[in-house]
């Protein structure tokens, strides 16, 4: 009787471990996804002076939408915003990005010079990097909240902490327009 009771006490400990050890993993899972979107951000930021160097040499009367950039780039890499401000700035610098992408479409010099080129096949491996990044981002979220939502990993909520009550990426009203190509020519 009392090798029984061992049994079950072992078994129901070792059960008990595996539901906390499951929301580790995943709180750490979703840790790693964000910091995969931060190194795929920083990417973005490095090239982000680039391409606004080798655009300004063809588009001297685009400044605005240079300084806009630039601006938007300062507020995106502040670390001290939460994640659902850093989207939300993100955002922004991404539709910038995609305004200067479409300038760049008038202006044919600039569209066949070489760097720029390059430049651009970058930015788009980049923003296609980002897009991946921030999908395993979401759904390591999701499988983290499932593991504390549910019973019996109720029990241990706590143990994920903050990273539970991260925001998911979603892309704002504007970003999911079209751009048109219109309201930059």
């Amino acid at each position: 009787m009392t090798i029984l009771a061992l049994v079950i006490f072992i078994t129901v400990l070792f059960f008990l471990y595996s539901l906390y050890a499951s929301v580790i993993k995943n709180k750490n899972t979703v840790l790693e996804a964000l910091s995969g979107i931060d190194v795929q951000l920083r990417k973005r930021y490095d090239l982000i002076p680039n391409l606004l160097t080798i655009a300004k040499k063809f588009m001297e009367h685009e400044k605005e939408l240079f300084g806009k950039i630039t601006e938007l780039r300062s507020k995106a890499i502040n670390s001290e915003l939460g994640t659902k401000e850093k989207f939300r700035a993100e955002a922004e610098l991404d539709t910038q990005l995609k305004a200067l992408m479409v300038n760049v479409e008038n202006y044919p010099a600039l569209k066949s010079d070489a760097a720029m080129v390059q430049a651009m096949q970058t930015y788009n491996e980049v923003e296609e990097h980002i897009s991946a990044a921030r999908r395993f981002y979401n759904s390591a979220l999701t499988q983290l909240r499932n593991s504390i939502q549910i019973f019996p990993g109720s029990i241990f909520a706590a143990c994920a902490g903050e990273a539970a009550n991260l925001s998911y990426f979603e892309t704002d009203a504007a970003s999911r327009q079209p751009v048109n190509a219109r309201d930059y020519l």
